[in-house]
């Protein structure tokens, strides 16, 4: 039942207020048919309004089934709108996108009714209607009368208690009228219908109850209810607990989606062009990470390819040059906070000496690693997974590998390229090869990225891991074109280009050039003077057949008993010759050249040999004389016989008397006469000071210039003029200070020269018996000063003759060289290499040169710096179209302003209301982004082929792999559905009454 107590509803407009409803008390029984007469502007509508629950009253209370509405919340009015009224509405307001079947299946949809119950019961509705033939058909494809049956049957389907019929009649012709009143009569039998007409005759012949209203208030009633049934009719006031035990309407993701989908249909014009605006966006982010992510590929396929080239590289000193060149980049910093009120000093000079200092090089402990390595990759259980990633390693020794062979014209050269090029820098440029390794040492290069670090000419190819000459990487890397790969550690082979040929060093290195060829070439170039080559080649046989031979260095130096030295018999033909006959026989087995698929190859010298001619050498070398010779006399240089300096540098005046004299009881007969005269050739230091100071005391400054003009200008080859302002311009003791110094060197030359006339006649005997006489003599200074004046010192050391007589342990290389196939396994041995350090003292710490990580990683660096700033630019665009979908949304909100009514009278939600449009978006989002990623995918197509023509690299592709297209569709998803939030928010938020009034 339901009861309307002094209903009052109130519109006001600023400051004007209209009274629609005054106050009606009006009772209904649970099935009547009543109809509401009244003019205008009665307040009829406003009336069948509030008790549909689309409009609210201003006071007063409305009850149902005995339910006082005051604590209605808005889920209560909605189910209450699904379950309990049905509208039938003037103008049908029906869904136009929608069949006839769909506009009242929706009701039905809002109440959570299955799919089947829900096309079965809104057949038998239209069938009690007389349109179950007409299930298909549009609303815009049915008459007036047909499309008001479609609305009574949309409003019967859910079986609500009340049927509210605005005007049902007001647009249709007598006969249709009189058929939709027979069936709103039949309705009425077994629940309230509600009229409001301006029909007084159907309502007279139809109605069992009529109610006049004038001015908003009740003026008559044909049938109010009895005191009895009123009695019945008892109000609770209490919250609607009833409604609570059914299901809340609420709309299905599903039938939001198919709402917008159909809407959508109905525009498509419209929504393809808002589509591909929406996935040009998506394209162009798209397009980006494609040839992006194709560059990236690229990269990463020739990064594992060179792997082999440019393995983990541990030199036995290291340099750290990234916390240098941030010193230098920053220049100097600011000591304290200060007003700029002056000039301030800035600390420049100690933070550039002290980065020089801290960048000195470090020294790697490799035997200790070398060690440890070779116990990890013994140890199959600790370690599996190291063994594994290392695909090899190779050692490399501090000596050279001295190979010689016989030119065509009969002289027997060096068989290396770094030898001739030396020889040319120096002939023709005025340097050598050590003044281009100390730039490049001054730069912080290692020697394997120095200029001309390519140029060795002979190469130790890397070994297998179980231990076979030959890594299957150099197998796979090169093609044997010719003889076979070395079985022994005095095989080798010739290394060719892919073009099957080597360079004029090369070829002069093998003798196959004489050295007068090599110097037109370089004096042409010098001209730049064009020069044609010969077309001269050379049969695989001739090269197998060159002989080189191996001369160990140490055996390169022989004794001279006569002058107690060690010589090098290379100087003169006739030692070369004898060396070269006796040197270690190598054979050319095999020729090889990089085969067509590597991106990157491994050797770049053009002969290589195997690692066992590498001990071979080293251990023979063991057994020399020369070597034996300076091991027993450290201190000594065997190749001058003089102390070395290295071992004088920090020694005390008593630690040099005792050398000093160590050295006198050395000395033959004519040794000790030389020395004699030496010793007496230095003045005191006493005699040299005064005579210095008596010399300046009567000295004016001006005397002191004209002394030093014309020795300066000797000295410094400027002019006289350019020396008078350089004096001019010195303090008075710096002046004095530099005649000082010339004075002392005068005095000791004159009195060197003195000396020598006096002794020039004393026998040798007498000098010899002299110096055996007054050596007692010598004080503790005096023995330090013969020190430091006489005693000669060899310029070499220890370390550096060792290594000229190519004294090397296997045990502690100079390098060593960590091969990996993968990225994956250059990590695992990077990582093992960090565990080593983590276990060890802070000086054994081992640092590394990741040689493609250095080339490689700026690169990709670059890459991805450019792809972030092309997709910021693109997402500009992205903005800007999921802008434009907001504001296309908004439009179709405004649209399908009428359907909202609809929807929100049938029991539909705000939030349901909001979720259809996000659902708009949403499928404009995924259309926009799935075509945004199919265009992208065609234009590929042309990007590859344009990219192989550029580039003419044939794997370097434009990818777009299917999860990054997946991520950029929910981007696209993602920003429509941000863009129509605000439009779907003020969908839900208009008033139903309104939007039902909407045309």
């Amino acid at each position: 039942m339901l009861k309307l107590s002094n209903i009052k509803k109130d519109y006001i407009t600023g400051s004007t207020k209209v009274e629609a409803l005054k106050g009606v008390n009006l009772s209904f029984r649970k099935a009547e048919f009543v109809s509401v007469l009244g003019q205008s502007g009665c307040g009829k509508t406003t009336l069948l309004n509030i008790i549909g629950g689309l409009d609210k009253y201003s006071s007063g209370d409305l009850f149902i089934n005995g339910v006082s509405t005051k604590h209605f919340k808005s889920r209560d009015w909605d189910n209450y709108r699904n379950h309990s009224v049905g509208f039938v509405f003037q103008s049908y307001n029906l869904i136009p996108h929608q069949s006839v079947l769909q506009n009242v299946e929706l009701a039905l949809s809002l109440s959570g009714v299955s799919r089947k119950e829900r096309k079965r019961r809104a057949k038998e509705a239209l069938e009690m209607v007389g349109l179950g033939d007409q299930l298909r058909k549009k609303p815009s494809e049915m008459s007036g009368g047909q499309m008001q049956r479609v609305a009574i049957a949309r409003a019967i389907v859910n079986n609500p208690d009340i049927i509210l019929a605005d005007e049902p009649t007001g647009a249709l012709d007598t006969e249709t009228s009189v058929q939709v009143m027979e069936i709103l009569k039949e309705i009425s039998k077994e629940r309230l219908v509600i009229m409001v007409t301006h029909n007084p005759e159907l309502a007279e012949k139809y109605s069992t109850r009529i109610i006049r209203m004038l001015d908003g208030l009740v003026t008559s009633d044909s049938k109010p209810l009895t005191t009895e049934e009123m009695q019945e009719f008892e109000p609770k006031n209490e919250k609607p607990k009833n409604t609570k035990r059914q299901k809340m309407p609420s709309m299905s993701l599903f039938t939001s989606f198919s709402l917008s989908l159909k809407n959508l249909f109905t525009k498509k014009g419209r929504t393809i062009l808002t589509s591909f605006a929406g996935s040009i966006g998506i394209i162009g982010i798209a397009l980006i990470f494609a040839v992006s992510q194709g560059m990236t590929t690229y990269i990463d396929m020739v990064q594992e390819d060179t792997l082999a080239s440019y393995p983990i590289t541990l030199e036995n000193q290291s340099m750290d040059i990234s916390s240098l060149l941030e010193t230098f980049i920053g220049t100097a910093h600011s000591g304290k906070n200060h007003e700029k009120d002056a000039v301030y000093q800035k600390s420049m000079v100690y933070d550039m000496l002290n980065a020089l200092n801290s960048a000195e090089t470090n020294k790697n402990d490799l035997k200790s690693f070398k060690t440890y390595l070779e116990n990890q990759l013994a140890d199959d259980i600790e370690n599996p997974e190291l063994k594994q990633a290392i695909n090899g390693v190779s050692y490399t020794y501090d000596f050279d590998l001295l190979v010689y062979t016989e030119n065509i014209d009969g002289s027997i050269i060096r068989s290396d390229s770094e030898e001739l090029m030396q020889e040319v820098l120096l002939e023709h440029f005025g340097m050598d090869m050590t003044t281009i390794v100390d730039m490049g040492a001054s730069s912080g290069m290692s020697k394997n990225m120095m200029p001309m670090g390519s140029m060795k000419l002979w190469q130790e190819m890397l070994s297998g891991k179980d231990g076979s000459l030959i890594s299957p990487l150099i197998k796979d890397q090169y093609d044997m074109v010719y003889g076979s790969w070395p079985n022994d550690y005095n095989e080798i082979v010739l290394v060719l280009d892919k073009n099957n040929e080597l360079d004029d060093m090369a070829l002069y290195s093998l003798g196959l050039k004489t050295k007068e060829e090599i110097d037109k070439l370089t004096k042409a170039a010098i001209k730049q003077e064009n020069i044609e080559y010969d077309n001269v080649s050379w049969s695989y046989e001739e090269i197998c057949d060159r002989e080189f031979r191996v001369i160990l260095n140490s055996d390169c130096y022989t004794y001279d008993k006569k002058n107690k030295v060690y010589k090098d018999l290379r100087e003169t033909k006739t030692g070369l010759k004898y060396l070269y006959d006796n040197g270690i026989s190598l054979k050319v087995t095999g020729i090889i050249r990089p085969n067509e698929d590597a991106v990157s190859t491994m050797l770049t010298g053009s002969i290589a040999y195997t690692k066992d001619l590498t001990e071979f050498v080293v251990e023979k070398a063991h057994k020399s004389k020369a070597i034996k010779e300076q091991k027993s006399n450290k201190d000594t240089d065997i190749f001058t016989n003089l102390p070395f300096s290295e071992n004088s540098t920090n020694l005390t005046d008593r630690q040099k008397q005792k050398e000093f004299k160590k050295y006198l009881n050395s000395l033959d007969k004519k040794e000790k006469a030389e020395t004699y005269v030496k010793i007496k050739c230095v003045p005191k230091t006493e005699d040299v000071d005064k005579f210095v100071d008596d010399t300046i005391k009567d000295k004016k400054r001006k005397d002191i210039e004209e002394i030093l003009l014309p020795v300066l200008s000797s000295q410094t080859g400027m002019s006289e003029k350019e020396i008078k302002e350089y004096l001019s311009s010195m303090k008075d003791k710096d002046l004095e200070d530099i005649y000082s110094t010339i004075l002392e060197e005068q005095y000791k030359m004159q009195y060197a020269k003195g000396v020598m006339a006096q002794l020039a006649v004393m026998p040798e005997d007498m000098k010899a018996t002299a110096l055996d006489q007054e050596k007692s003599d010598y004080t503790v200074k005096e023995c330090a000063l013969y020190y430091d004046e006489v005693l000669e010192f060899s310029e070499s050391s220890y370390d550096s003759n060792m290594r000229e007589l190519g004294y090397v342990k296997l045990d502690t290389p100079s390098t060593i060289n960590l091969y990996a196939t993968t990225f994956e396994d250059k990590d695992i041995i990077e990582a093992a290499i960090k565990e080593y350090n983590n276990g060890v003292e802070e000086l054994s710490k081992i640092s590394y040169t990741d040689y493609v990580g250095i080339m490689m990683s700026s690169i990709t660096t670059i890459i991805n710096a450019i792809t972030y700033v092309l997709i910021a630019f693109v997402a500009v665009s992205l903005i800007v179209s999921s802008i434009m979908i907001g504001v296309i949304t908004l439009i179709s909100v405004q649209e399908r302003t009428k359907e909202i009514g609809i929807l929100r009278a049938i029991g539909a939600s705000k939030r349901n209301v909001s979720t259809m449009f996000n659902a708009e978006t949403v499928i404009i989002g995924f259309t926009s982004g799935a075509l945004g990623v199919i265009i992208t995918y065609l234009l590929c197509i042309p990007i590859n082929l344009i990219l192989h023509k550029l580039t003419g690299i044939g794997n370097l592709n434009a990818i777009l792999p299917l999860p990054v297209a997946i991520v950029l569709v929910i981007i696209s998803v993602l920003l429509t559905m941000l863009s129509g939030l605000i439009p779907s928010r003020s969908a839900a938020k208009k008033d139903p009454v309104i939007a039902l009034r909407t045309e």
